[in-house]
């Protein structure tokens, strides 16, 4: 009778320990998209002050502008994973384009507010790009006790889901392309 309660006790042991597990996982990818998020948010709110300031040194380059003011709404106003990566993309890809023209502005170049704010979004895409790393690093080993054995038994029991991972689109690995005409 003995050995009996000392295997049921085990696998007790193993079932608590085994979804504890899970939930610690999954509960360090929220915490990790968190990071994410306020990374963004604080590069949402230095981006209107940027594009303040150059705009009016830039009046050839109105288009640009745009293009990041247009970026930068639609990363705001979309949610989920997938989705988010793609309008980040977009929104990094129209700030590299914005930095590349500014260089051919010797006027914006001193400024040293223009200059201030570059290296405050420089810093700010240097978190981002930690706080996604720490997130996809989260999602990979959430995701792997989802997969493993024999948590994966305990993982479809409860119906825990895996994550996606935040990932950047094929097109944009590429470099910026900036036509200077």
């Amino acid at each position: 009778m003995l050995p009996m309660l000392v295997i049921v006790a085990l696998i007790a042991l193993w079932f608590i320990l085994s979804y504890n597990g899970l939930i610690s996982s999954r509960n360090q990818v929220k915490n990790a998209w968190s990071q994410i998020d306020v990374q963004l948010k604080r590069r949402y709110d230095l981006i209107p002050n940027l594009v303040e300031l150059v705009k009016d040194y830039m009046s050839y380059e109105q288009e640009t502008l745009e293009k990041v003011i247009k970026a930068r709404q639609a990363a705001i106003e979309v949610s989920g994973v997938k989705a988010q990566a793609q309008a980040e993309n977009q929104l990094t890809a129209s700030l590299r384009q914005l930095f590349a023209l500014a260089e051919n502005y010797p006027q914006l170049k001193a400024n040293e507010n223009v200059g201030k704010l570059q290296e405050e979004l420089t810093t700010t895409e240097n978190k981002i790009s930690f706080a996604r790393q720490h997130y996809n690093d989260s999602v990979m080993r959430y995701n792997t006790k989802l997969q493993t054995i024999p948590t994966n038994l305990i993982a479809g029991m409860f119906n825990f889901m895996p994550e996606e991972f935040f990932e950047t689109a094929e097109a944009e690995r590429g470099p910026v392309k900036v036509d200077l005409r």
